[in-house]
């Protein structure tokens, strides 16, 4: 790695690191590979942080079952850093591992790709099982934290309680959780799946002054970005959700030319020169 580029990364660490320390809420939209990253940097967002089910679907798998590797997950987020200057986080669902160094060992791999941050879920990928034991979960945000304050740059850590998304709607123990893993140094803080202003104004207060991560992009919740501001959320993140928006289209296109034999989903389709354009600028 050449010393501009290492320059560059500590660049972008220490960047998106102050995003979190400034006033106000920002968006980190979700990009499945480099071109959808681009895509998004155009429009201005600061940062980007990659989407594990966006990643499963253009490999051609299914999402939350340990379908992808680490190896999968870091060349693609790899490709993400490279396509742009931004500071660029990962979902590194549960770490690749159950034990704790795995964790530590995942957030030392993903730091030398040149991204800024990442996250580590308690959610298992055994659907017999699917959150790991509360100490068992708070020693693998622990390590994670370890390896992150070990390296010459920072690297901001998001710790995820899951159970929302796997059918324990359990608000108290999710709480207990995220105020564990925020005590055990976690940068971001993140409970995908809350649905109503009280669930999110009772993670805020439980880990504050720690940022929390929203999601929006889930059926059965949506809010505006300056009502989550007033919430006290600091970054809203979509999840898959522009990664199946953008597959929507693909099916309303097939479908229209088995079923109809037609072809106006052109019409809607972005100009092969405007995109030519923008990919034209992409980072070698």
């Amino acid at each position: 790695m050449s010393q501009s580029t290492e320059h560059s990364f500590q660049a972008r660490a220490e960047a998106f690191r102050a995003l979190h320390q400034q006033p106000g809420l920002f968006v980190i939209p979700n990009p499945w590979d480099a071109g959808s990253a681009r895509v998004l940097a155009s429009f201005g967002f600061k940062a980007l942080a990659t989407t594990s089910a966006g990643l499963a679907y253009l490999l051609g798998k299914p999402d939350g079952h340990g379908s992808v590797t680490r190896a999968e997950t870091l060349q693609n987020a790899q490709s993400i850093v490279a396509a742009t200057h931004l500071p660029i986080a990962a979902d590194l669902e549960n770490g690749y591992g159950d034990d704790p160094e795995t964790c530590a060992e995942t957030i030392r791999l993903a730091a030398q790709t040149g991204l800024s941050g990442g996250s580590i879920e308690d959610a298992t990928g055994k659907p017999h099982d699917p959150i790991y034991p509360f100490d068992l979960a708070v020693e693998r945000v622990k390590a994670a934290v370890a390896a992150a304050r070990s390296l010459p740059q920072p690297f901001t850590i998001t710790a995820r309680a899951e159970n929302l998304l796997y059918g324990r709607p359990d608000l108290n123990d999710t709480l207990r959780r995220l105020e564990a893993y925020a005590d055990a140094g976690a940068d971001v803080l993140f409970a995908p799946g809350l649905k109503n202003r009280e669930e999110i104004e009772a993670v805020v207060k439980t880990v504050s002054p720690r940022p929390v991560n929203v999601l929006m992009g889930l059926a059965g919740g949506s809010f505006s970005l300056e009502e989550l501001a007033e919430m006290g959320v600091k970054r809203v993140s979509v999840g898959s959700s522009l990664a199946r928006a953008a597959y929507g289209a693909l099916f309303r296109a097939a479908e229209e030319i088995s079923q109809k034999g037609t072809f106006s989903y052109v019409n809607e389709a972005k100009p092969y020169a405007d995109l030519n354009k923008l990919f034209a600028g992409l980072i070698q």
